[in-house]
C-alpha cells in the first residue's frame, strides 16, 4: 500500500508541475522583463538540486557497478551501455543535418535585423575548444579524485566511482557487503533528500518559466520559430522512432505504450527543470518501481546516462551550426559537414546535465569554419531548446536501462544454468 500511495503522489506532483510550467510561462509572458524578480526563487531551487547531485552520482554508481561487477556480465552490460548511447547520439545528428538541409530553417533571414544582436563573443571560444582524443582520454581520469568532487567534474567523478565500484567486487565477501550496503544506504540517504526537494518543485518550476518567458518573450521566439518547430519535429522522431523503437524491439522490462506511459512525468520535470541531473533521482524511481528495472542496472545506466547521453544537445548543435551557415548563405562542404558531426558528438558527451547556456555550440562553429557573429540570437532563447533537449536525454536514459536490464538477467540466468548444470 504504501508503494500505491507513493506512486499516487508522484502522480500529483507531475500535474502540480504542469500546472506550474503553463502558469509560469502565462505569468511571464503577461508581466514581460519585472518577471526577473522571480529569479532567486528559482535559482534557489536550482541549487538545492546542485546540492545533491554530486553526492548521489558518486554513491549510486559506486553501488551500481559493484553490484554489478559479481557476475561475468559487467563488462558486456558497460559496454553494451555506452555502445547505445553512443550509437543513438550519432544517429540524433545525422537527423538533425538532414532535416536542416531539407527544410533550410536559416534560409532568408535577414542579417541586418539581427545586426543588434551579434555580439563580440571570440573569447568563448578558447574556453570551449573541443580537445584532441588523447586530451580528452586523459581529461576522463582525475589526478586528484577530492579535487574532481569539489569542482563537481561529473565525468572525472563517473570514472573514479566506477573504478571503485568494479575494484570492490574483489575484497572479500564480507568486506564487499559492507561496501556495497554503505553505498547503498547512501544512495537511497540523498534520494530521500532529493524527494523532499521536490515537494518544492512546483514553486520552483513556477518561479524559473516565468522568469524564461518574461525575459525573452515572443519577439526573439517568432525569428527563430521555424527552427524551433523543426527541433521538435527531429526530437519526436529521436523519442518515439528510435528510442521507443528500441524499448519495443529490444526491451522485455516494459511495452513501448507502458514506457512512455510511465516516463510522462519524468519527461515534464526535466522539461520543466532543463536539468538531466536534476531529473535523475526522479528517472531511478520510475525505473525501478514502474518499468521494473533492477536497482543494480539502475544505479549504472542512468547516472551515467545523465552525463553522457545527450542525444538532444546533440541534434542541436548540428541545426544550429547549419542554421548559422544558412543565414550566412554558407554552402557547407563534406569537410565541414564531418566536422559538424565529430564535434557535436565528443561535445555532447562532455556537456554537463545542468541547464545553461550551450557554449559548445561555438566550438561546433568554429570546427566547421562557420561565423559565430550570430550565435547570440540562439543563446536568447537556449532555455527553450534546453528544456526540449533535455526531456528526450532523460527518455534515452530509461530505455537504455530498461534494454540493458534485459541482457542482463539473459547473461545471469544462462549463467546460473551453467553452474547447476556443472553440479
Amino acid at each position: 500500500m504504501a508503494e500505491k500511495k507513493a506512486g499516487m503522489s508522484l502522480d500529483k506532483l507531475g500535474i502540480w508541475i504542469i500546472a506550474a510550467t503553463v502558469l509560469g510561462a502565462v505569468v511571464g509572458l503577461v508581466m514581460g522583463e519585472p518577471a526577473h524578480m522571480f529569479a532567486p526563487m528559482g535559482n534557489l531551487f536550482m541549487q538545492l538540486i546542485k546540492m545533491v547531485v554530486v553526492p548521489l552520482v558518486l554513491f549510486s554508481l559506486i553501488g551500481g557497478a559493484a553490484s554489478l561487477g559479481k557476475s561475468s556480465s559487467a563488462g558486456k552490460i558497460g559496454a553494451f551501455t555506452f555502445a547505445y548511447y553512443g550509437i543513438t547520439t550519432a544517429v540524433a545528428v545525422a537527423l538533425g543535418l538532414l532535416f536542416s538541409e531539407i527544410f533550410r530553417p536559416g534560409a532568408g533571414i535577414d542579417m541586418a535585423a539581427l545586426s543588434g544582436a551579434a555580439v563580440q563573443v571570440e573569447h568563448m571560444e578558447e574556453s570551449t575548444k573541443i580537445p584532441g582524443f588523447w586530451e580528452t582520454v586523459t581529461g576522463f581520469v582525475p589526478a586528484n579524485p577530492f579535487k574532481a568532487l569539489v569542482d563537481g567534474n561529473i565525468l572525472q567523478i563517473i570514472v573514479f566511482a566506477m573504478f571503485m565500484g568494479f575494484a570492490s567486487t574483489y575484497l572479500e565477501e564480507k568486506k564487499k557487503a559492507v561496501i556495497i550496503n554503505f553505498f547503498n544506504y547512501m544512495t537511497e540517504l540523498f534520494i530521500k533528500i532529493m524527494t523532499a526537494i521536490m515537494y518544492v518543485a512546483p514553486l520552483g518550476v513556477f518561479c524559473l518559466m516565468a522568469d524564461a518567458t518574461g525575459t525573452f518573450g515572443y519577439a526573439v521566439l517568432a525569428k527563430i520559430m521555424y527552427l524551433i518547430v523543426l527541433y521538435v519535429v527531429v526530437l519526436a522522431i529521436v523519442t518515439y522512432g528510435m528510442i521507443g523503437g528500441s524499448v519495443a524491439l529490444f526491451s522485455k522490462c516494459t511495452s513501448y505504450t507502458q514506457f512512455f506511459k510511465s516516463m510522462w512525468k519524468v519527461q515534464i520535470f526535466a522539461f520543466s527543470t532543463a536539468s538531466s541531473m536534476a531529473t535523475l533521482p526522479l528517472n531511478m524511481n520510475t525505473a525501478m518501481k514502474e518499468l521494473g528495472v533492477s536497482k543494480e542496472t539502475t544505479s549504472f545506466a542512468l547516472p551515467l546516462g545523465a552525463t553522457i547521453n545527450m542525444n538532444g544537445n546533440a541534434a542541436y548543435y548540428a541545426m544550429a551550426a547549419t542554421f548559422i551557415a544558412q543565414m550566412y548563405g554558407m554552402e557547407l562542404s563534406l569537410m565541414q559537414y564531418l566536422a559538424i558531426i565529430i564535434t557535436s558528438t565528443l561535445g555532447a558527451v562532455g556537456q554537463a546535465g545542468v541547464p545553461g547556456p550551450t557554449l559548445l555550440v561555438v566550438a561546433v562553429l568554429a570546427a566547421a569554419g562557420i561565423p559565430i557573429e550570430a550565435l547570440p540570437i540562439l543563446f536568447g532563447v537556449d532555455r527553450i531548446f534546453d528544456m526540449l533537449r533535455t526531456a528526450v536525454n532523460i527518455t534515452g536514459d530509461a530505455a537504455c536501462a530498461t534494454i540493458v536490464d534485459r541482457f542482463r538477467n539473459a547473461e545471469e540466468t544462462a549463467e546460473e544454468f551453467k553452474i547447476a548444470a556443472g553440479h
